[in-house]
């Protein structure tokens, strides 16, 4: 490992340990470590790549981390950013699944990290819809896809209003034009391999549910559940969780109260909300399948951020596409708030006490004066206290 990649994990490591808050909150830090206090891009480039992972599926802040990784010390620096912020993560959740599983945690514990996760994927469904449904076409793009998930709470249903929201932005929504000048992103990638990764993505996309059924092997299958989530989850890290829903809680593969107890947990540890998946992969198969899982759901953005960036400026500059990323963006507020009806409240709230526990926690959150992980932890202790 070279000198630039050495320096690159220790800074994401020390990032990954005391970054809290989810993607906006990563993104701030971020902005202060690497533009503000180092200097190691400027603050359009920075912007630049933010702008890329809104565009890309996959979760926002560690594919920025990547792109800086990459930028600073090549494919050696894009692994260093990853690893070095999302190891923290994901340890302590592999922690908490061999707790929960093998040590067996209070009821009421569980119970009030479920409540928890009501409270936090309330708020971001609040938040994404201020940001996103900024029009009533935006707000019917959404309500649609609200409707088709609450009728078909599925994989499918899933796959069906995020076409539908692209085609929809495609045609009848309007990207704001942006003329504000960007520089040209120093990115130390060709163009036969930025094309071999993009080609890549889409092979494994189409490939691996065919390997997986044709092999009956339950690893593979489980490769192919997150690849494909993470290949799909567009507008922030809390979409992911009716995707991994609908993967593993609806096979009957995790239990309800296994994913949304975990869940819960994963809003109080530091770094990706990604990490999740190893926590659900140690559930099911232990550190081998947390392994496999948190490679898996990371693979697409290895590629696609290495794929897309050479290509950024003329994709961004496209208004069609931007057009048809608000629609995908509309859509997926639909589908989280059908998330959190089936399964976060219907399994979360079991009681009156519970829902009043909720609604402080959603209070809380809404005073922004309280951190995500302070909440939890409240709402945990609460849990084993009162449920």
């Amino acid at each position: 490992m070279t000198s630039h990649a050495f320096e690159t994990f220790r800074i994401f490591l020390l990032l990954g340990l005391t970054s809290f808050g989810g993607p906006v909150a990563h993104l701030s830090y971020f902005r202060e470590a690497f533009v503000i206090r180092r200097q190691w891009l400027s603050e359009r480039a920075y912007a630049d790549l933010v702008a890329l992972s809104q565009f890309l599926p996959g979760p926002a802040s560690s594919q920025v981390g990547m792109a800086i990784g990459l930028q600073r010390a090549g494919y050696a620096g894009l692994f260093a950013a990853w690893a070095g912020f999302t190891l923290p993560s994901v340890l302590m959740l592999v922690g908490f699944a061999y707790g929960a599983s093998v040590l067996g945690l209070d009821a009421g514990l569980l119970q009030g990290l479920k409540v928890a996760a009501v409270a936090v994927v309330a708020y971001a469904v609040l938040g994404m819809g201020q940001s996103f449904l900024t029009d009533l076409k935006r707000g019917a793009i959404a309500f649609m896809a609200l409707a088709v998930l609450l009728l078909l709470p599925s994989s499918l249903g899933q796959l069906l209003v995020i076409a539908f929201g692209g085609l929809a932005g495609f045609l009848v929504l309007h990207a704001p034009a942006d003329h504000t000048p960007h520089e040209t992103l120093n990115v130390p990638v060709s163009r036969a391999v930025s094309i071999i990764c993009l080609v890549l993505f889409f092979l494994l996309l189409a490939g691996l549910p065919l390997l997986a059924a044709a092999a009956g092997d339950p690893l593979l299958h489980m490769t192919d559940s997150f690849y494909r989530t993470a290949s799909l989850v567009f507008g922030g890290g809390h979409v992911v969780l009716p995707l991994l829903q609908a993967e593993f809680v609806n096979p009957g593969l995790v239990s309800h109260e296994t994913f949304l107890a975990g869940y819960g947990a994963a809003q109080a540890v530091p770094g990706p909300l990604f990490s999740f998946a190893a926590y659900l992969g140690a559930s099911m198969l232990g550190l081998w399948g947390a392994l496999i899982a948190i490679i898996a759901i990371y693979i697409p953005s290895f590629l696609l951020v290495t794929g897309a960036l050479p290509f950024w400026d003329r994709l961004r500059a496209l208004p069609r596409a931007q057009a048809a990323l608000a629609g995908v963006n509309a859509a997926v507020v639909g589908l989280l708030a059908a998330a959190l009806y089936n399964p976060v409240f219907i399994q979360g709230i079991t009681s009156l006490t519970g829902l009043a526990l909720a609604l402080l926690c959603f209070a809380a959150l809404l005073s922004r004066r309280v951190p995500v992980w302070a909440m939890v932890i409240a709402a945990g202790i609460a849990g084993q206290l009162l449920l």
